[in-house]
C-alpha cells in the first residue's frame, strides 16, 4: 500500500499503519470482543462498532509519538516484526503475553525457540511482519520543517482525542461494564500490552536497584532420628508441562500410567501449579513466597528450599534436561545436560529423558554417605513439538502429530501425541523408582513427582500454557503429583503409608507445600519451616 504513493505526510503514515495493526495484529483482541458480546443477553450494535474506531483513535495517537524523522522507520520496522510474531502466537494458540510470558521468554533458550518454528509461523512472520517491514522502510515520509510537523502532529492527536472523547460521551458506561466482565480482552490489544509487559520486566530486572540478599533458614538442622545407619535418599522428579487430566491416576481413561502400575505410587489429588510457564512456576515452587505474594525479583534475592537444605547439610545435586533451573540450583552442584552429549539419545538441539537415567546412575555410584536430595528437571511434555519428547519405541497412542503446527492436527492426533509425552515421562518415573529399589541396601530411598505446570491442546481455543493466572484454565494450571516410599523409608522416618494415602485422596495441594513438605521429608527444621504446610506433617508417627 505504502509502496504506491508517491509520498505520505507523517500523520498519513500514522493513521495507515494504525489501521494496518487494528485489522490485522488485533484479529486476535476482536476474538475475545466476539465471546464476550455472545455472553451478553443485551447487545448495543453501535457501542461494539465503536470499538475497532477507539482502537484506531488511540493507536495512531500512541504512533504519533513516534513519527519523527530518523526514529519513525527503524522504529516501526522493529514493532512491526516483533508484533507480528505476537500476534501469530494469540492467533493461533491463544497465547497471551502478559509479564510472566515475557519473563518466560526471556529465560527460553535456542533449541526451545526452535521448537515453534514451522512452516505457518514463517509464512506468517514474512506475511505480515517481513512484507510491512519492507513497505515501511521504501516508503517515501514527507517530513515538514519540525515547527510545523509539531503543529500537524498535535492537530492530529487532538483530533484522535476528541474522537476518543465523543466515543466515551455516548459510550463511557458500556466500555465500562464491557472491560469488566472481560477484563482480559485488554491484553489482547497489539501492541501496547506486550509492549508494556516487557518494558516492566526489563525495569525490575535491568533498570531498579537489586534487592539486597536475603538469607533464609541459616538455623536449619537435620534432626533425623533413626534406629538404623542408612542415610535417606530423594529423588525429586520436577515435571515440565505435565497436565492432572491426562493422567490415568486421576480418571483418564487411556493407560498413561502403565509403567508405574503396581510400583505402589500414591496419587496427591487436585494439586495446583504456581504459574502456567516454567520461568514463574519452577522458582516459585521453591520459594518460600506463596503463589498470591510471588513476586520473581524478590524470590531471586532470596534463599529457596534448595538453599535451606543446603544449610542443613543435606546432599543436593540437580540434573537438568530441559530449559535450566531458573536459578533455584544457582547455590548446589547441577549439570544441564548437553543437547550432544549422548549420540543415541539426543539430537544436537535436544535429549530424550532417558540421558538423565544415565546421569543419574554415575550420580548414585558416587553419592556420599549422608542425607541427600537429588533434582531430576525433565523436559517431559514441553510443546509444541511433543512428538520429539518421546522415542519411537515410546510411540504407544497412534496415529500422532507429527509436527509442531499443532493447531493444523486433528483433535485424535494432537492428544495421542501429548499422551505418549506422558506415558514416556511415567516410564522415566518407573526407572527411578527401580534404581531407588536397587539402592535399598545402602539408603532408605523415596521419589516424588510434581509438575511445573499444565498445558491447553485446543480446549476453548487456547493451545499451550502460559495464560495469565487469574483466567488460565484448570488446563493449565492442575497438575500431577506422586509419591514413592519405600518400606525401609516409611519405617526409619515414622511416616504412616496409610494415612499418607488418605490425605493424598484427600487432596486440595498446590506448589505452596513443596517447600515445607521437602524440608519435613528431609528432617530438617529451622524457624522458616511452617508445619501447616507440610503435607507429610500429619501422617508422622
Amino acid at each position: 500500500m505504502l509502496s504506491r504513493l508517491k509520498s505520505l505526510s507523517s500523520n498519513q503514515f500514522t493513521v495507515i499503519l494504525a489501521l494496518y495493526y487494528v485489522c490485522v495484529f488485533n484479529i486476535p483482541f476482536f476474538q475475545i470482543v466476539k465471546q464476550g458480546v455472545e455472553k451478553q443477553a443485551d447487545v448495543n450494535l453501535v457501542f461494539i462498532a465503536t470499538i475497532p474506531l477507539f482502537l484506531i483513535f488511540a493507536l495512531s495517537f500512541i504512533f504519533s509519538i513516534f513519527s519523527f524523522k530518523y526514529l519513525a522507520k527503524p522504529f516501526f520496522i522493529l514493532l512491526t516484526l516483533m508484533s507480528s510474531s505476537v500476534f501469530f502466537a494469540a492467533l493461533q494458540y491463544g497465547v497471551v503475553f502478559d509479564y510472566g510470558m515475557i519473563e518466560n521468554t526471556f529465560e527460553t533458550n535456542s533449541a526451545e525457540a526452535m521448537t515453534y518454528l514451522n512452516w505457518a509461523s514463517v509464512l506468517n512472520f514474512v506475511a505480515t511482519g517481513v512484507v510491512p517491514a519492507l513497505l515501511i522502510y521504501k516508503a517515501n515520509i514527507e517530513f515538514k520543517p519540525l515547527a510545523k510537523e509539531l503543529l500537524y502532529k498535535l492537530a492530529l492527536m487532538a483530533t484522535m482525542l476528541i474522537g476518543i472523547g465523543i466515543i466515551a460521551i455516548f459510550y463511557y458506561q458500556n466500555y465500562v461494564s464491557f472491560g469488566r466482565n472481560n477484563d482480559i480482552i485488554k491484553r489482547h490489544i497489539i501492541p501496547t500490552y506486550f509492549i508494556g509487559s516487557t518494558a516492566k520486566y526489563i525495569n525490575i530486572n535491568y533498570l531498579q536497584e537489586p534487592i539486597k540478599y536475603k538469607p533464609l533458614g541459616l538455623d536449619a538442622k537435620n534432626i533425623t532420628n533413626k534406629q538404623n545407619d542408612k542415610p535417606n535418599l530423594v529423588v525429586l522428579v520436577v515435571g515440565e508441562t505435565a497436565r492432572e487430566m491426562n493422567y490415568e491416576y486421576y480418571g483418564y481413561g487411556k493407560p498413561t500410567n502403565a509403567h508405574t502400575k503396581g510400583q505402589g505410587l500414591l496419587t496427591f489429588k487436585d494439586t495446583h501449579s504456581c504459574g502456567t510457564a516454567t520461568a514463574v512456576s519452577l522458582p516459585c515452587m521453591f520459594s518460600r513466597m506463596d503463589r498470591e505474594d510471588y513476586q520473581s525479583r524478590q524470590a531471586k534475592a532470596q534463599d529457596n528450599a534448595i538453599d535451606v537444605l543446603n544449610h542443613a547439610g543435606i546432599g543436593l545435586d540437580w540434573l537438568d534436561n530441559d530449559s535450566g533451573c531458573k536459578g533455584v540450583c544457582r547455590n548446589i552442584d547441577n549439570i544441564l545436560i548437553e543437547h550432544d552429549s549422548d549420540p543415541d539419545l539426543c539430537n544436537g538441539q535436544y535429549c530424550y529423558d532417558q540421558v538423565l537415567l544415565n546421569t543419574l546412575d554415575d550420580r548414585l555410584s558416587t553419592i556420599s554417605s549422608k542425607d541427600s536430595l537429588i533434582v531430576l528437571h525433565i523436559i517431559g511434555s514441553h510443546g509444541p513439538t511433543y512428538y520429539l519428547r518421546y522415542p519411537d519405541e515410546h510411540r504407544f497412542f497412534t496415529p500422532d502429530c507429527q509436527r509442531s503446527d499443532i493447531q493444523n492436527c486433528s483433535d485424535e492426533e494432537l492428544m495421542n501425541t501429548y499422551d505418549n509425552t506422558i506415558l514416556y515421562t511415567d516410564y522415566i518415573v518407573s526407572q527411578v523408582v527401580k534404581k531407588l529399589q536397587a539402592k535399598s541396601e545402602e539408603f532408605d530411598t523415596a521419589m516424588l513427582y510434581i509438575s511445573d505446570h499444565g498445558e491447553s491442546l485446543g480446549e476453548s481455543g487456547m493451545y499451550l500454557h502460559g495464560a495469565p493466572y487469574a483466567f488460565a484454565p484448570e488446563e493449565q494450571t492442575k497438575v500431577p503429583f506422586l509419591g514413592w516410599f519405600s518400606a525401609g523409608f516409611a519405617k526409619q522416618n515414622k511416616l504412616d503409608l496409610s494415612c499418607l494415602a488418605k490425605e493424598a485422596e484427600q487432596g486440595d495441594y498446590s506448589h505452596d507445600n513443596l517447600f515445607d513438605s521437602l524440608l519435613g521429608l528431609m528432617n530438617v527444621r529451622t524457624e522458616v519451616y511452617q508445619q501447616d504446610k507440610d503435607i507429610f506433617s500429619n501422617c508422622r508417627q
